[in-house]
């Protein structure tokens, strides 16, 4: 099944070679680009990359930056030397950089070339996102970039899916690290963390001055909810918060109003925010919020940051029907830096949030949408292999 799905990718990918050949793209880089996004749809499972590139290596690595020891995962080609170097940001997943889609990304950047760096971020692995994560992201790249054999002439840049777009983006704008952070590579990025709490909460999301409705996936709220544990003063509020994500986690439709009636202040002000369903009444609520926590979202927003400091190019990917963030928020973050910084690819239908939809090929669909969708697909990861030194 995953043979015939994945063969099918690539024969798709063929058809977007041959328009890249019409369209004058290189045709040695526009055919590694097909081997690599083929690779890239076929997550674990077999491709043609795979068949005829030997697995990458990875070993764990434990490094030092300015006293501060980390460590991670190092993914390198099995044949040849890294044409760059790529920080890999892990998703919000208890398995961390480990999850077996992440390994697989990783292992595809490293077949094209590419030395991964995947750091360890233990607030990651306990569903949780911090300001301070920011520091490890960019300590890796510090060590990274300064390694002639793993980023050649200092060729270096980040990648990152949905909130950990955030981190790279924070952690390219250190101060160590920001004249040498040359590309970002975002999926399912934000910019605004309040319209992100927003979404996740009432599942409205605006665009050209304009409201949409999205259902969204709860285990946005579920992080956002364990993320802001470590700011609440109230043993018993957390312990009880604590319940109701192992609660919903289990099971999404479980009641939480018999454990709601029993929290003090702190937990009522983001439980109101949680169960509040209109999206005027959001901000209200986000400033009612304790100030710690607040002061900790404002850390993680994009909205207020000197982004016309950050030298790093984007390459910037979001699906339309992301469901975990908005993909205004990808448009509004491409704006937000110089013009021509940021190259954005949105993609209608083939990509939900980290995930690929892909319609049947004899289906309308396929071909009104699917097909575009691939070739944009195809056009943002030719982008990241221009990053690479040449051959």
């Amino acid at each position: 099944m995953y043979r015939r799905r994945w063969y099918l990718g690539f024969g798709i990918a063929a058809s977007l070679l041959l328009l890249g050949v019409l369209l004058h793209q290189p045709l040695e880089r526009g055919y590694q680009t097909l081997l690599v996004l083929s690779d890239i749809a076929a997550g674990p499972s077999s491709s043609p990359f795979k068949l005829r590139t030997p697995s990458p290596t990875r070993q764990t690595l434990v490094f030092q930056v300015n006293g501060r020891t980390r460590t991670g995962d190092l993914y390198l080609p099995a044949q040849g030397r890294p044409r760059a170097g790529m920080v890999l940001l892990p998703g919000i997943v208890p398995q961390g950089g480990r999850e077996p889609r992440l390994v697989a990304f990783a292992g595809a950047l490293a077949r094209a070339g590419f030395a991964v760096l995947v750091p360890d971020f233990p607030a990651f692995r306990q569903l949780m996102v911090r300001p301070g994560d920011a520091r490890i992201a960019a300590d890796a790249f510090h060590y990274l970039a300064r390694q002639p054999n793993l980023a050649p002439a200092g060729r270096a840049g980040m990648g990152a899916f949905s909130y950990a777009v955030g981190v790279a983006v924070l952690a390219s704008l250190q101060a160590d690290v920001r004249t040498q952070v040359r590309f970002i590579l975002g999926v399912g990025g934000y910019h605004d963390i309040g319209a992100v709490v927003r979404f996740f909460t009432t599942g409205y999301f605006q665009h050209q001055g304009q409201w949409f409705h999205l259902r969204p996936d709860p285990y946005g709220q579920w992080v956002f909810v364990n993320s802001s544990l470590p700011y609440l003063h109230s043993p018993v509020d957390k312990q009880i918060l604590q319940s109701m994500v192992r609660l919903r986690l289990q099971n999404p439709r479980a009641d939480l109003a018999p454990l709601a009636t029993q929290l003090g202040p702190e937990g009522r002000a983001l439980y109101a925010l949680l169960s509040n369903r209109d999206p005027n009444q959001t901000t209200a609520l986000l400033r009612a919020l304790p100030i710690p926590l607040q002061a900790a979202l404002s850390g993680m927003s994009l909205v207020d940051k000197p982004l016309q400091d950050l030298r790093a190019r984007l390459i910037l990917v979001h699906g339309m029907d992301d469901n975990l963030v908005p993909y205004p928020e990808s448009i509004a973050l491409t704006r937000a830096v110089p013009p021509g910084q940021a190259r954005l690819y949105l993609i209608h239908r083939v990509l939900i949030h980290v995930e690929f939809d892909q319609a049947p090929w004899t289906s309308w669909r396929f071909w009104r949408e699917d097909l575009p969708d691939y070739w944009r697909l195809f056009r943002a990861v030719h982008a990241l292999l221009g990053e690479q030194a040449p051959a």
